[in-house]
């Protein structure tokens, strides 16, 4: 499962909750191409409890964390946060 206000808008029937292995492929290769000039500039990663915080500034300047929560060495979760 991966939630994301980036979601809600490439995939509006999600409400922005993408679901299941072919969902989630569906969705990166949608969204991923709609940013050629994707890039990111690292600020830190947090480590916590099977999960990890990733948080950059992406190619528009503005904040992001990636939150991964695991199953052992899967991802059973991820969640992008922006600041408004």
């Amino acid at each position: 499962m991966f939630t994301s206000p980036v979601a809600r808008r490439v995939v509006p029937d999600t409400g922005g909750v993408v679901r299941g292995q072919a969902a989630l492929r569906s969705y990166w290769q949608r969204a991923l191409s709609q940013v050629p000039d994707l890039h990111f500039t690292m600020i830190g990663v947090y480590e916590g409890v099977d999960t990890i915080v990733i948080h950059y500034s992406n190619q528009l300047g503005g904040n992001v964390c990636k939150v991964l929560s695991f199953d052992g060495a899967l991802v059973r979760e991820g969640h992008g946060t922006y600041l408004p």
